[in-house]
């Protein structure tokens, strides 16, 4: 066993004393012989292979081919020098069967053989893997990009996902090694002429030195030895450098190359046929040969006729079954089909997320009709798991008839959450602060959010840029809308299952923390309304396993939920204050003293957890008072924050959403000390 793995290495060392060693006649012949019958296995080998990589140390054998071809060359150049022009018995049949007494016509052969070798098969071959290996280094990002869209849709594995990315490096070191190999090629066609006319003059000139004969006597001599020498050497130079160019031209298939050959040359019979008919007029060229060519012309229409009609039946049988399909499903009613209760559990399915659209709108979602929808939708997947920790699941499209034909409805579980309408062929201008010039358009409001906009036609487009207005194609208008949607119920779009994929990825780093967690100190169900709260909050959760340690922490003696999230939000406030901080610092709206020490008395509590008891004129003012400080400071701040005591952060979110929803409220203990914090309001009860 050790020394078949060790059988290359022996080998090398073999051809390398070749070089230095002289050969006997007898051991050269074996040598050519074990030469030809390597360059058939490869050649064989190249053609009925499915994908490059399924030949991967080709390169490498490209290189010790070439060096064994080159040390027998050196090997039978030294025969023939010193040894009279007879270098064994391969060499001598090759160069009588090929020349068969006339030495010109043959050598003139032999080299028409070379020239064929070096410049067609050998240049293209060279060409085309130095072009295969630049298309495929530049295509390598493109692959890991689209290996990581399909690994965050959810679509393959991360194992699948590895596999892939190794493949493709596979590819690449492939032909990057192909693309210097081929050189190798190249190189040992040249030496081959090189050596061919060293064997030639130099045999020449010693016999007639050495007076073994007349002048006619050695240049037969040695220009048999000089072609059998070539032929022996560029046969199977020939044979490898053919399946260098099979290899390097061998595009993925699922059969070997006679099989594809054979498939797609006999998928379309009337191009036989023509091609037959074309020949019968050859006929009536003056001096052509008219047997031969009725002979491949007959079997070129009866092959395609045969085709044609083997074509027709499979036809009429694929119709004929599927329009007994047609007719089952047509006498299977509704009625019929629904005395199966399992087909009932189908109607009562909710997907997460769902869309419908309108007739018009569908060319901009198909991506049979040319949309870009879905890999749209699966960029805003990948982004939002990396902004947010979350995987948003898939999205359903459908088409309602009961639509407008440009609107579309986005709904959550079934239920409609938004809707919105969109003109295909025009251009979205969202109105600035500042308009300097005005676009004639269709008035509207952008749907995600609220802004006053107009569609334009594509020729107002660039006007529209130069006014300020910030112009959006359709696609981008809907991706936006349903983005937005998924972002703000993100919450509830998150389920046990996710939570299960979320710890599985946890435990691939550290299992311990899930193993202290989950289920011992809290279930599936109160991780879930965890991390639930701190995406309504937009709070990222990618973070899983500072969350799963701050429960670890808190969760023995703390049991309330709502409690918890408020220290893992404590927990996470690095990520809290790179989200709203900006420039170093963060800007806010404070609560005064009478407010936070009102809120401190009012809480109450119960079995059920905790709540406010205020009276509903005080809630008023307090509520008044924030909207007041919010409208006074829109122009300073876009996204209005409230800076609250941790105590009340969770009293004062609960108690301002039925007025001002999604407000953000924040804690002193949420945000970070490298901060500086700038209260730019206060809210007081007046």
């Amino acid at each position: 066993m050790k020394l078949m793995n060790n059988t290359i290495t022996l080998f090398i060392m073999l051809v390398i004393l070749m070089i230095i060693i002289p050969l006997p006649a007898f051991m050269l012949d074996m040598m050519f012989i074990i030469n030809i019958t390597l360059s058939i296995i490869i050649l064989l080998t190249t053609m009925y292979i499915t994908e490059s990589l399924q030949f991967s140390i080709f390169p490498s054998i490209l290189l010790i081919t070439t060096i064994f071809r080159l040390a027998l060359n050196i090997s039978s150049t030294r025969l023939i020098l010193s040894n009279g022009g007879q270098a064994g018995a391969v060499i001598a049949t090759f160069g009588d069967f090929v020349l068969q007494g006339k030495a010109v016509i043959g050598f003139i052969i032999f080299l028409i053989i070379v020239i064929i070798q070096f410049l067609v098969i050998t240049k293209g071959t060279e060409r085309v893997a130095e072009v295969s290996a630049r298309f495929t280094l530049d295509a390598m990002p493109g692959k890991q990009m689209a290996i990581d869209a399909d690994l965050n849709s959810g679509i393959i594995t991360e194992q699948e996902a590895r596999i892939r990315r190794h493949k493709i490096q596979k590819e690449a070191d492939f032909y990057g090694a192909m693309d210097g190999a081929t050189k190798f090629v190249k190189g040992d066609a040249i030496a081959s002429i090189v050596i061919t006319l060293i064997n030639f003059i130099a045999g020449v000139v010693i016999g007639m030195v050495q007076g073994t004969g007349s002048f006619t006597d050695v240049l037969s001599t040695y220009t048999i030895a000089t072609v059998g020498d070539g032929l022996v050497s560029q046969l199977p130079a020939l044979l490898i450098s053919t399946a260098t160019g099979m290899v390097v031209t061998r595009a993925a298939s699922e059969s070997s190359l006679s099989v594809e050959i054979s498939r797609q040359f006999l998928s379309q019979p009337m191009v036989l046929i023509i091609s037959g008919i074309v020949l019968v007029l050859m006929c009536f060229i003056p001096g052509f040969p008219k047997p031969q060519i009725l002979f491949l012309a007959t079997i070129l229409i009866l092959l395609g006729v045969r085709l044609l009609r083997t074509q027709n039946t499979n036809k009429e049988i694929e119709e004929s079954a599927l329009q007994n399909e047609n007719e089952k499903e047509e006498i299977v009613n509704d009625e019929t089909y629904y005395r199966n209760i399992d087909n009932i559990y189908e109607l009562i399915q909710v997907d997460p997320i769902e869309m419908e659209v309108g007739y018009s709108l569908i060319p901009l979602v198909d991506e049979n009709s040319g949309g870009s929808f879905i890999d749209r939708i699966v960029m805003f997947r990948r982004q939002f798991a990396m902004e947010m920790g979350m995987v948003v699941p898939s999205v359903v499209l459908k088409d309602n008839g009961y639509l407008n034909p440009n609107e579309y409805l986005i709904k959550i579980k079934g239920e409609e959450i938004a809707r919105g309408e969109i003109l295909v062929d025009y251009f979205l201008a969202l109105e600035p602060k500042n308009v300097t010039g005005s676009v004639d358009g269709i008035d509207t409001i952008e749907p995600a959010y609220g802004i006053p906009s107009k569609w334009i036609t594509k020729d107002k487009k660039d006007l529209a840029e130069i006014y300020g207005y910030t112009v959006i194609d359709p696609l981008s208008v809907l991706v936006t809308h349903l983005s937005e949607i998924v972002k703000k119920h993100a919450n509830e779009l998150l389920s046990r299952q996710d939570i299960n994929q979320l710890l599985t990825n946890v435990k691939k780093t550290n299992e311990t923390i899930v193993d202290e967690v989950i289920p011992s100190l809290m279930s599936y169900g109160n991780l879930q309304k965890i991390l639930g709260n701190l995406l309504k909050e937009s709070i990222p959760i990618r973070d899983m396993e500072t969350i799963l340690e701050t429960i670890g922490d808190y969760g023995v003696s703390v049991k309330d939920t709502e409690m918890l999230t408020e220290y893992v939000r404590q927990a996470l406030k690095r990520t809290i204050t790179r989200k709203w901080a900006d420039g170093g610092q963060i800007k806010v709206i404070t609560l005064s003293t009478d407010i936070e020490k009102l809120m401190i008395t009012s809480v109450n509590k119960n079995d059920h957890g905790s709540y406010l008891t205020i009276d509903p004129d005080t809630i008023q003012k307090i509520v008044k008072s924030l909207l007041e400080q919010i409208q006074n400071l829109k122009e300073v701040i876009s996204t209005p924050i409230i800076l609250t005591s941790p105590f009340v952060r969770i009293y004062f979110k609960k108690l301002i959403d039925q007025f001002y929803p999604n407000a953000t409220v924040l804690s002193f203990n949420e945000i970070d000390n490298s901060v500086q914090i700038q209260a730019i309001g206060n809210v007081e009860i007046k």
